[in-house]
């Protein structure tokens, strides 16, 4: 296999990590206001996230990094082209960081209140705006003989894009419903079961409709395949959970997210950004990809470190692997009335 066809697919991978691994952090976040019935649900909620979100972000930054040096024609054209969009995702993911870290510092309600509403749009957002880039991307957008988007931020927001959008909206919310039921016990548990039910039916539709839709327009036999199988594997998930099995709704759900895509790497390949308004100006693998020796060490680097970051990571999630109750949340962390606070 040819080093730039590998990075091709390694490049994917991390996008996989950062969308299966993430994916279940914005869930949570847009599953707040749906499961939060008080501040102590909404902590528990919360910290089932805590140790390990800003951890999962990091395999955007690998992508992106991984990306720029594999692909550096590729990179230029997205994230020229893409600006306005992953800049939204980008100041949608420092509000929410932002949120994470300063909503305990007060203990008024509304103090809290308005960190947990930037944590919820700080979810949705990239949660949506994700899925409508990568359609457009297998989809392909107007560039010009330089490679140059030509179009507005309104022309990414067509019908297609837009149904990926909300393809991985609810992906990702179905999914961190159920890692909240899988993360706590008792009635937050019970509530997230039955909300992933309701989504859960909601995001076989879109899902089937929109991985049935790419593969129609532009899918090879490779790409239909693993839609199917994410299919199944959704559907399994959606069975399971209504079972109560949280721990397989969730490894499922991670798995559907994983394949779905793999799926759309491989109804993309070999283009990396094909041109919608002549072939001739589209990004390929081949065209956009770094010198065989940039390829070559990059190759080595990652043989290197990245089964460390691997273990590590799993090694962190089996620490934090305890489930979390009302419980396990200190008294005082309960908020007071804003009337009663000096200074509120």
């Amino acid at each position: 296999m040819d080093l730039n066809i590998l990075w091709f697919w390694i490049v994917g991978f991390f996008f996989i990590g950062y969308f299966v691994l993430e994916g279940f952090d914005f869930g949570v976040g847009m599953a707040l206001p749906f499961l939060g019935r008080d501040d102590i649900d909404r902590r528990v909620m919360i910290n089932t996230i805590g140790p390990v979100w800003d951890m999962n972000e990091t395999w955007l930054i690998v992508a992106g990094a991984s990306l720029f040096a594999a692909f550096p024609e590729w990179y230029a054209t997205l994230f020229s082209g893409f600006y306005l969009a992953l800049l939204l995702i980008l100041l949608a993911l420092i509000a929410r960081g932002v949120s994470f870290e300063y909503r305990h510092h007060r203990p008024e309600s509304r103090w809290k209140k308005w960190f947990d509403g930037m944590i919820v749009v700080g979810s949705a957002v990239p949660a949506l705006l994700w899925g409508v880039a990568f359609a457009n991307i297998v989809q392909g957008v107007a560039l010009d003989s330089g490679h140059n988007y030509t179009g507005t931020l309104f022309d990414l927001l067509n019908p297609y894009a837009l149904l990926g959008g909300l393809t991985t909206l609810m992906l990702f919310f179905t999914h961190g419903v159920v890692f909240v039921s899988l993360k706590t016990d008792g009635d937050l548990r019970l509530r997230a079961q039955r909300l992933a039910v309701r989504s859960g039916a909601i995001t076989v539709v879109l899902a089937a409709v929109f991985l049935l839709w790419t593969n129609l327009a532009h899918g090879q036999v490779a790409s239909w395949l693993l839609a199917l199988l994410a299919a199944v594997l959704l559907i399994g998930s959606f069975f399971a959970n209504l079972r109560g099995r949280e721990r397989y709704a969730f490894g499922l759900m991670a798995g559907t997210i994983a394949i779905a895509v793999a799926s759309l790497f491989a109804a993309l390949f070999p283009n990396v950004m094909p041109a919608s308004n002549d072939v001739a100006n589209s990004l390929t693998i081949a065209n956009a990809s770094s010198t065989p020796y940039t390829l070559s060490v990059m190759s080595w680097v990652a043989i290197a470190v990245l089964p460390f970051v691997l273990a590590y990571q799993a090694y962190t999630y089996w620490v934090f692997r305890k489930r979390i109750t009302r419980d396990s949340i200190p008294e005082d962390t309960q908020p007071l009335a804003d009337a009663t606070v000096v200074g509120g």
